[in-house]
């Protein structure tokens, strides 16, 4: 069984896109790794995004997790970092991995010279705020997000 101080975390490549895909679909949102790997070759070169993933050792190196941070620059506020997404196996949870990979997107963040760090999560996503408050995060505030297709 793996565990934390087996854990790996290291920065995203091209080659991630199957594992990350892998576990898109675990956190509800599946995509085809041809997909991950477009996406990823416009946000890896991006200096306001970074991606990490966690690979455990358990026998053999295995994808374990990933998270996404990015710069969020909005014109009536200073910078903050925001997730862009976080998952962890389901056959790896509750080892840490996610702390892990958390706090190393954290650390990202403050060397950006962020002052805040902000994780939006869907309501009915109750495991992952209990997760985020033992983190050491606290809601803010609550809203709705308005979404429409655009054509053309």
């Amino acid at each position: 069984m793996p565990t934390r101080e087996s854990d790996c975390i290291r920065l995203a490549a091209l080659d991630d896109a199957q594992g990350i895909a892998r576990l898109s679909a675990q956190l509800g949102y599946p995509a085809e790794p041809v997909q991950v790997e477009r996406h990823l070759s416009r946000l890896l070169p991006d200096p306001d995004h970074v991606i990490f993933v966690a690979e455990s050792q358990g026998g053999s190196l295995s994808f374990s997790g990933w998270a996404h941070v990015f710069l969020s620059r909005r014109l009536f506020m200073e910078p903050f970092a925001e997730l862009g997404g976080i998952v962890v196996d389901e056959t790896f949870r509750r080892l840490g991995i996610g702390a892990a990979l958390l706090t190393r997107a954290e650390a990202w963040a403050a060397g950006e010279a962020c002052t805040l760090f902000r994780i939006r999560s869907n309501a009915l996503r109750t495991a992952s705020h209990a997760f985020y408050e033992r983190m050491g995060y606290t809601a803010s505030k609550s809203q709705r997000i308005y979404d429409k297709k655009l054509f053309g």
